[in-house]
């Protein structure tokens, strides 16, 4: 039952433009080119210039890439000679790369990022159907063409996922411990949180981002606008709670579900996003790790139970921190089970002096038991 329901769900989840709004052809020297279906113009430019580009200058290699679900999905990749990072695009539910090829020309140009955008199965010239799985290794597909054929490591891929593509961005991003970043646009929680206010995970539920979001180990940007009528706000501002390493997060004031490009916050603060992605070193990262472990709380001391700062869930944790007396009914005094814990050697047994700390007045091991 639970895999009819998913099956079902995917069916609503995906809306592939129909007809593709691009071909792939063939020229005469073997190499793919993408021309758009409705004026067979290619789509890096108004002129083919013979080289792969336009007369716009673009450098446009179309790729058909095998996946291990047995299809065969496009992927563009636009290469920036001044880029550092590469952006992997993966897109949301209504569209394809004919549509967003202007919109790639404009993140490679203004984010100087290499970018690989791709079509899921089932869209565009992708051959397949459009399911969970599917993209989930698309995008794995992309990634690995990014390493063979480009020499790209994950050190320098920023995973951007909007709407939809947020499912398989953060199931890519759960697997790379070393990714230098991701960017949710519009991004959900899960596909049936979408529809209806769940708090609990179902087992038929699709793109189960709240469960992978917790995954990820890089700085992660969540971009969201206010009156997004397709998927809630709280969806963005969910994931961004749940990130490990939050970058400084973008709610577009005004913003729906699928114009936050048009507004100028939008490149803004996507070209600081990068631009410090870019600066970050290794010593840097491994920095930032450090900090974040030791921030963790620290094993208690019995000491700790006296000046009010029990770190051990183990430990029992006073309400009162001047009064701890089991006659008061805020605290009950019970053996420690942290074994960091040192019973005093006193013989005298324990209670509270007027300043609020523990003294010794008789055997703590037969009081504490």
């Amino acid at each position: 039952m639970g895999c009819l329901v998913s099956h079902l769900a995917s069916k609503f989840a995906f809306f592939p433009p129909s007809p593709p709004t691009y071909q792939i052809k063939k020229r005469d020297d073997g190499k793919q080119i993408a021309v758009y279906t409705s004026s067979s113009i290619p789509l890096s430019g108004d002129v083919d210039d013979g080289g792969g580009g336009g007369s716009n200058g673009c450098s446009l290699d179309v790729l058909s890439l095998d996946t291990k679900r047995g299809n065969k999905i496009v992927a563009f990749y636009l290469k920036n000679p001044y880029a550092r990072l590469t952006l992997l695009y993966s897109h949301g539910n209504a569209a394809d790369l004919g549509q967003l090829f202007d919109l790639f020309v404009q993140l490679k140009a203004n984010l100087r990022v290499n970018l690989m955008g791709y079509d899921y199965s089932g869209y565009g010239a992708s051959t397949g159907k459009p399911s969970e799985v599917n993209t989930y290794a698309d995008i794995e597909a992309v990634y690995e063409c990014l390493e063979r054929e480009y020499g790209v490591s994950q050190e320098d891929i920023i995973l951007y996922g909007q709407s939809v593509g947020s499912g398989p961005t953060l199931h890519l991003a759960a697997r790379l411990p070393r990714l230098r970043g991701v960017v949710l646009h519009s991004a959900i929680l899960s596909g049936l949180r979408v529809v209806c206010h769940v708090k609990c995970t179902l087992c038929f539920d699709i793109y189960k981002n709240v469960n992978k979001i917790r995954k990820v180990k890089c700085p992660t940007l969540v971009i969201h606008g206010t009156e997004d009528d397709v998927v809630n706000c709280l969806h963005g501002n969910g994931l961004w709670k749940m990130a490990k390493d939050p970058y400084e997060p973008l709610w577009i004031k005004g913003g729906g579900h699928c114009n936050l490009e048009l507004y100028p916050d939008y490149i803004r603060h996507l070209c600081r996003f990068i631009h410090e992605m870019e600066t970050i070193t290794t010593k840097t990262r491994l920095t930032k790790i450090k900090q974040i472990l030791n921030s963790k709380p620290k094993k208690c001391s019995f000491c700790c139970i006296a000046t009010w700062q029990p770190g051990c869930p183990e430990c029992p944790r006073p309400r009162c921190p001047k009064c701890c007396k089991p006659s008061c009914g805020c605290f009950r005094w019970r053996k420690p089970k942290c074994p960091d814990v040192k019973l005093p050697k006193c013989p005298d047994c324990l209670r509270c002096s007027p300043c609020g700390c523990f003294m010794c007045s008789c055997k703590c091991v037969n009081c504490c038991g």
